[in-house]
């Protein structure tokens, strides 16, 4: 299990904008923000990206780096971004089963329209030396963090220089 204050495993993902991102190559002022969706079959998903979509200019104010990967194919994280209003989230694909488990996240196995198999919901807070500050993580769609509490929890860090925790 990932622990506050430790070192995360790095990442390494192509992006729907033609690039490849690196967690070990980010140089945030403050944090990097992983969030780890469902995939395009998920409505949730869909709400919470696009409500990350118009929150983004406020996590950089902040000083944050910010990415929303998955574990759907290239081409299903393509019309992710024609179908979903995100145009400005970074948005990963093909983000292994197998490296999702390391950083201590659920898979699910599809029913219905869903695939055969993908990540459940988690987000990352990492600083810029690539220690886990905090996460939270979700075996299904709902529950997850409320981008306006996480923005109000990061004011706050970075105010008091509070410590991460959870650590023991």
């Amino acid at each position: 299990m990932l622990k506050p204050r430790q070192k995360t495993p790095d990442l390494t993902i192509n992006l729907t904008n033609g690039t490849e991102w690196t967690l070990s190559k980010q140089d945030p002022e403050a944090f990097t923000l992983i969030i780890v969706y469902r995939g395009l079959h998920c409505p949730v998903c869909k709400t919470y990206l696009e409500e990350l979509q118009t929150k983004l200019s406020k996590f950089e104010n902040l000083g944050v780096n910010v990415i929303a990967i998955s574990s759907e194919t290239k081409a299903l994280a393509m019309k992710t971004t024609e179908e979903w209003e995100i145009g400005d989230v970074p948005l990963g694909y093909e983000f292994p089963i197998e490296d999702a488990r390391e950083w201590g996240l659920f898979i699910s196995k599809g029913i219905k329209d869903e695939p055969d198999t993908f990540i459940e919901p988690g987000l990352f807070v990492i600083r810029p030396n690539q220690e886990l500050y905090c996460a939270s993580i979700q075996t299904m769609p709902f529950a997850r963090p409320g981008l306006d509490d996480v923005i109000g929890a990061i004011k706050f860090v970075l105010s008091k220089d509070y410590p991460a925790r959870g650590e023991a």
